[in-house]
C-alpha cells in the first residue's frame, strides 16, 4: 500500500500524471518556441511534472536510485522554474530561467519515459537487457541532442514582453 492505495493503482496513477507532464511538457515547449506562453498548459505542466517528481518518492527504496536524483533535481530546477512564472511574471533574467527549467524538467521526464520503455517493452528490453547497449545509448543520446536544440530555440525566440497570453 502506498498512500491508502496498492502498489498497482498508484504505479498507474504515477504514470499517469507523468505522460499528462511530458504531454503538456511538449505543448508548453512548443508554445515557447512560438513565443506563446501557453497560461494553461503550462499550469498543468508545472503541475503534473511537482506532483511527478514528488510521488515519485512515495515507492518503497531502499537505497537512492538514479531517479532519485532525477527527481531531486526535476524539483531543484521547479524551484526556480516556478517563481520564475508566477511571481516575477518573466522579467529580465526570469526569463530563461523559467525557458531552462521548464524544458530541462521536461528533458528529465523524458529521460526517466526512455528508461522505462526499455526496462518494461519486452522487444526493447531484449535489444538493452542492461541499458548499457548502443540502441539505448543512441535514443538517449538522440533526446539530449533532440532537447538541447529545443531549449536553445525556446530560450531564443520566447519574449513575453512581445506575446499574448493563450
Amino acid at each position: 500500500m502506498i498512500l491508502g492505495m496498492s502498489t498497482a493503482t498508484f504505479t498507474l496513477l504515477h504514470v499517469l500524471v507523468s505522460l499528462i507532464a511530458i504531454a503538456s511538457g511538449f505543448v508548453v515547449v512548443f508554445g515557447l518556441i512560438r513565443g506563446n506562453r501557453m497560461d494553461r498548459s503550462t499550469a498543468l505542466f508545472l503541475a503534473t511534472t511537482t506532483l511527478t517528481s514528488v510521488s515519485g518518492f512515495a515507492f518503497p527504496f531502499a537505497r537512492l536510485l538514479p531517479s532519485h536524483v532525477l527527481g531531486v533535481m526535476s524539483l531543484a530546477l521547479l524551484a526556480f522554474a516556478i517563481p520564475a512564472r508566477y511571481l516575477f511574471h518573466l522579467t529580465g533574467p526570469w526569463r530563461w530561467i523559467y525557458v531552462l527549467g521548464a524544458t530541462l524538467t521536461l528533458y528529465f521526464n523524458f529521460f526517466v519515459l526512455i528508461v522505462q520503455c526499455f526496462e518494461k517493452i519486452p522487444t526493447l528490453r531484449a535489444i538493452a537487457p542492461t541499458q548499457k547497449e548502443p540502441p539505448f545509448l543512441v535514443a538517449q543520446i538522440a533526446a539530449l541532442i533532440a532537447f538541447a536544440t529545443l531549449t536553445v530555440f525556446a530560450t531564443l525566440r520566447f519574449h513575453p514582453e512581445r506575446v499574448q497570453t493563450a
